[in-house]
């Protein structure tokens, strides 16, 4: 199931890849039903906030008409940074499972770990690099092809 999700979360990033937004994708599930799905806008949206994270938090607390995402999963292609960790904690996200780690922002495993901070009233249990090579190659991929130019 988290390399399915996965797999689906990499065709949101691709989408990204493609609006030349950096290539971030989530995907949240309950019991493998997709709830919601998005990738980075930042630079479409001019928000500081449009991460695939957020935009995927978004669109599932509407789908379920609560802030809450009780039994809900999510699938993300990049280690979340402090501001995503921080919302999937406050969401109440059981379950995260992500591909590349993030030595410069990510803020689950690499820099901090939010997710599973005990001092917090909720914790998520955590999955890590799962498909993280192709996770990480898109990212490369963006970052070489911008550099290029």
């Amino acid at each position: 199931m988290d390399v399915a999700m996965m797999r689906l979360a990499l065709a949101q990033a691709q989408l990204a890849y493609d609006m030349e937004e950096v290539p971030v994708g989530a995907v949240i599930h309950r019991q493998g039903q997709v709830i919601a799905q998005a990738h980075n806008r930042r630079e479409i949206d001019s928000d500081p906030t449009a991460h695939a994270e957020i935009l995927a938090l978004k669109q599932a607390a509407a789908e379920l008409g609560s802030w809450r995402l009780d039994g809900c999963e999510i699938v993300v292609t990049l280690e979340p940074c402090p501001m995503c960790a921080g919302a999937l904690v406050n969401a109440r996200i059981p379950r995260l499972v992500y591909g590349a780690r993030d030595p410069k922002m990510g803020c689950v495993d690499s820099l901090h770990q939010l997710c599973t901070d005990m001092r917090f009233n909720h914790r998520l249990i955590v999955k890590a690099d799962v498909l993280a090579e192709d996770c990480g190659q898109i990212l490369k991929d963006f970052f070489r092809a911008r550099r290029a130019r």
